[in-house]
């Protein structure tokens, strides 16, 4: 997939992690949902949460229990930042994110063609480690 190819806005279809002992997670759910976005003039955003998040009872997003800000944050991941293109990678250089470990930040994404409306974008993770895994995330233009 070229440059061009990957711009516009593409809705998440699924994420899925697989350890390296064959465990298989689904971070958000297997309801997940949310959007990528890779505009021309070389920005991006992401923004993914649990299709089940849970209102709010104990008060608004600044007063409410600390038990509902923690589940919020857990089911919900945001970012956006710039992008390059090299090769079958798209890597996404992080201005912000929900995650503040990421700013600054530089997150590479294999890009996997799967038709002409759909695409994989795939991460080694914590490589070394008894978490080590690789990410699949399937998204469709939209």
């Amino acid at each position: 997939m070229s440059e061009h190819g990957i711009i516009g806005r593409w809705q998440i279809i699924a994420w899925e992690q697989v350890y390296d002992d064959g465990r298989r997670t689904y971070p958000m759910g297997q309801q997940v949902e949310g959007f990528i976005q890779y505009d021309p003039d070389g920005r991006m955003m992401c923004m993914l949460c649990r299709g089940d998040r849970q209102n709010f009872t104990t008060g608004g997003q600044w007063n409410a229990s600390q038990d509902e800000k923690a589940a919020a944050y857990s089911s919900m991941l945001a970012y956006a930042g710039t992008y390059t293109f090299g090769g079958d990678t798209v890597s996404h250089h992080v201005d912000l994110s929900a995650f503040p470990n990421w700013k600054g930040g530089t997150q590479k994404r294999r890009i996997e063609t799967i038709d002409a409306g759909q695409v994989a974008l795939v991460a080694r993770l914590e490589e070394g480690t008894s978490e080590a895994r690789t990410a699949r995330l399937i998204w469709k233009r939209g």
